[in-house]
Order: structure tokens, then sequence, then C-alpha cells
């Protein structure tokens, strides 16, 4: 059943920002940057909900003027940005590190994960000059060069097996670059070792992402909107991949670009424009302006 909503009652927007908010190439469009600005100055919130990481989320963040707790990594990190303060977070064990590097090995596909922030990628022991997350990759090839030019952030290269044999409790996720063929391979691989101690989800084309059990973005806006005392009825959702779907059951009303895949559309409450035509800025602005 459709739900419904009444523009006045809203304060929150929770977006997604590839293939939701960001035209291809990772471009903020000029009318989506101008339309989210009107809002928060009209006192609507713009809770950033993304697979990205803080510091790849950065600049589209400081774009709009947009402040407070939002949603990284697909949930697995809760901060308050700008501060970088980070309220929740929930790692997956190392032994998903080492199982994920056997199989990236085997199916010679791109493998790479996030370490908690401020911990060193060398030791696993807390560095003051380690001020992000690092990103750690084994090999550095096409799709590193991709993922870069993606999100902007500079990986360290390092063998996989000692990076998961250091002294830390966890990673913030993992994550599989490779063509969409092979991600049911790797999801079945992946859970008849873990079971549910993890989840596993697309939240790219080419991307699978290893995160751990209970993350999700519909936890980690829970818990922003917790934070942001935001009542369901109060908050939009607005996301166009599977890593996306959690969130609509969290907020009081969820909408999807005409550019998602069907499945994705059948769960929102409404479908708009596609998100190559800057369509989430015109449904705001026929909304809310």
């Amino acid at each position: 059943m459709r739900r419904h909503y009444e523009p006045k009652k809203i304060k929150g927007l929770a977006i997604d920002l590839d293939g939701t908010t960001l035209l291809p190439e990772g471009i903020l469009g000029r009318r989506t940057r101008d339309t989210l600005r009107t809002l928060i100055a009209k006192g609507i919130q713009i809770i950033i909900s993304t697979g990205r990481a803080i510091e790849s989320a950065e600049k589209y963040r400081s774009a709009i003027g947009a402040e407070g707790p939002m949603v990284f990594f697909n949930g697995a990190e809760v901060a308050d940005v700008p501060s970088g303060k980070i309220l929740h977070t929930n790692c997956i064990s190392m032994d998903v590190v080492d199982f994920g590097t056997d199989i990236a090995r085997d199916l010679g596909i791109h493998y790479q994960v996030y370490l908690p922030a401020g911990i060193s990628p060398d030791t696993g022991k807390e560095d003051s000059k380690q001020m992000w997350e690092a990103l750690v990759i084994e090999n550095y090839g096409s799709e590193a060069q991709m993922y870069k030019n993606h999100t902007g952030i500079t990986p360290v290269v390092k063998d996989l097996k000692t990076v998961a044999a250091l002294p830390i409790n966890g990673c913030i996720k993992g994550m599989f670059i490779a063509d969409p063929s092979l991600h049911d391979e790797v999801r079945k691989r992946m859970q008849e070792r873990f079971g549910d101690k993890i989840s596993v989800m697309r939240s790219y084309p080419t991307f699978l992402e290893i995160i751990n059990a209970g993350v999700s973005k519909g936890e980690g806006l829970r818990i922003a909107m917790e934070h942001r005392r935001l009542k369901p009825e109060e908050v939009i959702a607005f996301g166009d991949e599977e890593n996306d779907v959690p969130m609509f059951t969290v907020a009081g009303f969820a909408c999807a670009p005409g550019n998602a895949r069907e499945s994705i559309r059948d769960a929102a409450d409404l479908i708009y424009g596609s998100s190559l035509e800057e369509g989430l800025a015109i449904y705001l602005e026929k909304m809310f302006f």
C-alpha cells in the first residue's frame, strides 16, 4: 500500500548520493545544489545517507551546507558533520577481511577494506595523522583507479592478509568491485562462511559491499533521526539501489528515481524523474517551493 505525506509536516530528507542525488561521474548538479540549499534555508534538515566514506561525501555536504548527524558506509558509521564526531560504529570482524581476500584472489577480482577512523593501516594502532578511515587495497588496478576517481580517496596498498592480522577489533566494511555477473558467487561464498553474521548488498552496479549483521542505511537513519529528534512521519527517504531499501521502512515516505531498478521502484511509495536529469531537484521544487 502506497503511503502519502503532507509537505508541511516534513522536517527532514534522507538522501542517497550516487544514482539518486548526483549526476554521472559523481557530479552534483547546480539545480540540485541550489534546491537543497534553499530547503535548508527553509528549515528542512538534509540527512546524507550513503555508502561513501565521510571523506568522500564531504565535498557534497559542504556544497549544500548540510550539517548534523548523517549516515556513512551504508550505516556502519553515523557521524556528526562537519565536526567529524563519530556517533555510532558497527564493524565487520577481521575474519571477514581475511576470507574476502581469499575470495578475491581465487576469482581474480578487486577487494578493499576500510579501517576505523584514526587507525594506522601499518600497525593497527591509533595514529593522530590518520584523520579519516584508511582505505586499504591489495593491488592497484583499473578498479582501484576507478574507485579513486569516483570517491577522491587515495588508497593504501598492502597485503590484505597482513591487514587481517592487525590487532584491531574489526573494519568498517569490505567491498568487492567486479562485474555484476560475479556478485552471486561472492554472495554465496560469503554467506556460506558467515551466515547471518554479515550482510551483503549492492550499492553501485559493480560494487558489492560486506557489512556487519544489523548494519543498514535504515538502522543508520534511525540513529541519525534519534539524534535529530525527527519522527518517521517527518522524514522522506530517497534512494535508487538495494542498499537504500532499508531506509524506506524507517522513514515515513520513500521515493525512488526513474533510473532505479524495478525492485527498488516497487519498494518506494513514489517514483520521480531520473537522476540523469536532476529529477530529485525537480520533484523537491514541485513539492516544497
